[in-house]
């Protein structure tokens, strides 16, 4: 109880999961324990537990029975050697292992399979199929079991029998096969358990008692070698079981133990996300929900396992009763009461030492942390359930969230919350699932704070791993982490982790990746505290813009971008697609405010002149820099709790400024700044922009050069902005002055052109530049657009084009052919330039 909850709180405190900590419940406090009882309880009196002697899934080494969810089938290709706990050597898997039965008083054998030679001392029969003539006469004769030769056993005919696998004989162990028990049950066969909990030989396994399961598997091989009953053994390719926890292979047991039947609470479950009462998100889990619960077996609820809520369920053992008789109650005098109505005074019980499945109390938390069955009068469980919300892991889909929707419908009559949100599940940055022993195992605290890699090989010594498997996790370890962990911080992580929610089932977590948020953490930090300089001392924000007030062309666009980034954002979140709120949010403060906006501002806050204009200029650049700054942290915080809060605190005041982030208000879209013509506008500065840049870079310019640009479009409205703009543009571009030439004007001498697009060219002075590394480029582009001209006279001159195209795509093709030629055309042009350049 202390010591991994408090560190899985200790990570959720770092990653700054915001909850209620006066609510921590643990699943055995006395409160969620009576709950349990009361649960048992009831599902007892209506009959959906009850005590069954049937086939459990039973792990030998941690001695206990396991639903079917907790069993994980590994795919055997043929021959192979497993390790199990309890057990010395290497365990061989994957093999089929034929041998003989006597036909009693013959000379007849009947020739089996199995993958378990084993489970050949609990054989009560062997099946053929009814209708499988090589047979047909051996049906109903004994059989001599090579040592157990007075045991009854027979020849039966039964449909579950494929004729054309193996030799169409199937032995038959009742106690040990779920196909074999109803077989069993169905021929009334003897069932003979040959297994003790710990899975050796039990006393009733003659020559082969208290040999080890898989020792009796070489010891019986070679004793029917002796007897010639022996055949052969073969590669086989199989599903195997193994427990979950301990990864022991798991037996079929024959054992009485506590059932619960989900059936009618399974439809129910299945009912309310068909007529959408209840909501799974992401919708492919669906068909999961669908599969496991419309497919519900019988539920084994009982473990044989030291920790957990006991079973509230006690044995008559006074007087001695001529099978089991089990009585249920909140404590031993309630049941000692019901007992003692029944079958009168002196009644001794016995309380059964077996605990309930933890996924049964955890299926009763929604409601037992509020106080369940204690309703009445209680304000927490009439406020707070049902609860809106559920997040947790898709892996545990059935195992919790199922059982989670049954049994609060089965108790309460209600669903326990509307909504399942269900994240990915983190694997590696290879996608493989983190375990131990491959050393690839991810400790949240180690990305936060950071870890040396040698500190990661000191915390594998501290489970249970064998020295070998040590040393291959540390070379796992130092594959992947030469230099260890670099120190990431919470909020790289969190937000790393936010935006891998768009891969699905899986995230394949890439420490890099996070390193990469980091570097964006640091530049929200180093961006905003640099907007920070332009306020002042005496700065204090008016509360509000006024839509009236004379916004630069610039602000009007990051208004306009800030209110898209919000509009995203918000539908991001109520959608619960997060990696596209991580996107939009990132988007806006790198591309568009750091590179773009408070770039355009420093012109504004640098100037000389103290004009009226430009003192008003700057107070309303103020204004809506403080709005980006506000909005972007409050946008942010839920990605970026830690670093908003800090900045959130260093905003001038305001009116509207709230004691913490954390309680602040969520910005939405406002519609009024939204402004498509600004941003069109945008878009062509940008692109135009950098298209000077990388003509710059290709001429081996200094950076800090800037050299005399031209723009020529084709578009009188397009003209008309950027003349109006030039200003931005170059520096934007990085240029020095910019023209916008006139229609017809002609091309200025001695500059380097390049295509924008088949609208605009862009011209830029190359006075004393070498031009023979732009020229060979250019000349790999005239290529690669020939080839692309090409393409499209091929297509449209292929036989029955005109027939067999549709005419939207034949239109499509000839606006993209006479925009590839204009652009072939424009790039001819550039390299004749470059030439005449050049002499």
């Amino acid at each position: 109880k202390d010591k991994n909850p408090s560190h899985i709180k200790h990570q959720l405190n770092k990653i700054a999961a915001s909850t209620d900590w006066s609510r921590e419940r643990f699943t055995m406090d006395p409160l969620l324990n009576k709950a349990v009882v009361e649960a048992f309880i009831r599902f007892h009196d209506q009959g959906l537990i009850y005590r069954d002697n049937r086939l459990v899934n039973w792990c030998p080494h941690l001695r206990t029975a396991l639903s079917d969810l907790e069993v994980d089938h590994e795919e055997i290709p043929g021959i192979t050697y497993l390790e199990i706990p309890g057990y010395d050597q290497n365990v061989e898997v994957g093999v089929l292992c034929e041998f003989k039965y006597q036909i009693k008083g013959s000379n007849d054998f009947l020739t089996v399979a199995t993958t378990r030679i084993e489970t050949m001392l609990g054989d009560t029969a062997v099946a053929v199929h009814p209708e499988d003539d090589r047979y047909l006469k051996f049906v109903g004769k004994s059989l001599v079991h090579p040592f157990f030769p007075d045991r009854k056993m027979v020849v039966i005919a039964d449909t579950m029998v494929d004729r054309e696998f193996g030799t169409g004989c199937v032995k038959i162990t009742p106690a040990h096969d779920k196909n074999d028990f109803m077989a069993g049950q169905r021929h009334k066969l003897e069932m003979i358990s040959i297994f003790d909990d710990n899975g050796h030989i039990a006393g009733n396994g003659g020559k082969f008692a208290g040999q080890h399961r898989f020792e009796a598997r070489k010891t019986i091989e070679e004793e029917l070698k002796k007897l010639s009953l022996w055949v052969q053994k073969k590669p086989h390719a199989m599903s195997l079981g193994l427990c979950s926890r301990s990864k022991d292979i798991i037996e079929p047991f024959m054992k009485p133990q506590w059932w619960m039947n989900c059936k009618d609470l399974a439809d129910k479950s299945v009912k309310a996300l068909r007529e959408g009462e209840l909501k799974i998100i992401p919708e492919f889990h669906h068909n999961t929900w669908y599969r496991w619960l419309e497919n519900i077996q019988e539920w084994c609820i009982s473990r044989q396992l030291w920790w957990g809520h006991r079973i509230p369920a006690y044995k008559v053992v006074e007087p001695p009763q001529d099978k089991e008789m089990w009585f249920v109650g909140k404590d031993m005098a309630e049941a000692l009461a019901k007992a003692e109505a029944k079958l009168g005074k002196g009644v001794v019980l016995e309380q059964d030492e077996d605990v309930l499945d933890t996924w049964f109390s955890s299926g009763l938390f929604p409601f037992s942390v509020f106080g369940w069955p204690d309703t009445e009068g209680n304000d927490d469980f009439e406020s707070f359930f049902p609860t809106s919300l559920l997040e947790t892991g898709h892996d545990i889909l059935f195992f919790w969230v199922a059982r989670m929707v049954m049994m609060s419908i089965g108790l309460t009559g209600k669903l326990p919350f509307k909504t399942v949100y269900l994240h990915a599940m983190v694997r590696d940055a290879h996608g493989r699932k983190m375990s131990k022993s491959l050393g690839n195992v991810i400790d949240p605290i180690e990305v936060i704070e950071g870890i040396e890699l040698e500190q990661l090989h000191l915390k594998l010594y501290e489970g249970n791993l064998p020295e070998k498997e040590i040393e291959k996790a540390k070379k796992g370890q130092a594959a992947d982490y030469p230099d260890g962990i670099p120190e990431c911080g919470a909020d790289a992580l969190r937000f790393g982790l936010l935006a891998y929610t768009s891969q699905g089932k899986n995230v394949n977590l890439d420490i890099n990746r996070v390193v990469g948020y980091r570097h964006f953490c640091n530049k929200v930090w180093n961006a905003t505290r640099f907007g920070l300089t332009y306020f002042g001392e005496d700065f204090k924000f008016s509360g509000a813009l006024r839509l009236s007030a004379p916004f630069a062309w610039e602000d009007r666009w990051i208004l306009s971008r800030l209110s898209v980034c919000a509009d995203k954002t918000n539908k991001a979140m109520q959608n619960y697609e997060f990696a596209a709120a991580t996107t939009a949010t990132y988007s806006f403060f790198l591309y568009e405010l750091c590179d773009v906006y408070l770039e355009l501002l420093k012109p504004r806050f640098y100037a000389e002149a103290e004009s009226d204009e430009t003192v008003e200029d700057r107070k309303v650049a103020r204004e809506v820099l403080y709005i980006c700054l506000d909005w972007s942290m409050r946008l942010l915080h839920p990605l970026l709790p830690y670093l908003t809060e800090e900045l959130y605190q260093r905003l001038p005041p305001s009116p509207t400024k709230a004691e913490s982030i954390t309680i602040a208000q969520y910005p939405t879209t406002v519609i009024g700044w939204n402004n498509h013509i600004v941003e069109q506008e945008m878009e062509l500065l940008s692109e135009i922009a950098g298209k000077f840049r990388s003509q710059k870079t290709s001429l081996g310019l200094n950076p800090g050069s800037r050299p005399l640009g031209y723009v020529r479009h084709s578009d009188a409205d397009n003209v008309a902005s950027l003349q109006n703009l030039t200003t931005r543009l170059s520096r934007m571009g990085a240029m020095g002055e910019i023209k916008v030439l006139a229609e017809g004007e002609a091309e200025p001498k001695g500059t380097l052109r390049d295509v924008v697009s088949d609208r605009c060219m862009i011209f830029t002075a190359a006075e004393g530049v070498d031009l023979s590394q732009e020229m060979a480029k250019l000349q790999k582009k005239v290529v690669s657009a020939e080839k692309m001209v090409a393409s499209y006279v091929d297509k449209i001159a292929a036989p029955g084009y005109e027939d067999k195209v549709p005419a939207t795509v034949r239109e499509t093709n000839a606006q993209k052919m006479e925009s590839s030629q204009k652009e072939l055309q424009e790039l001819r042009t550039a390299v004749k330039n470059i030439q005449e350049a050049m002499k």
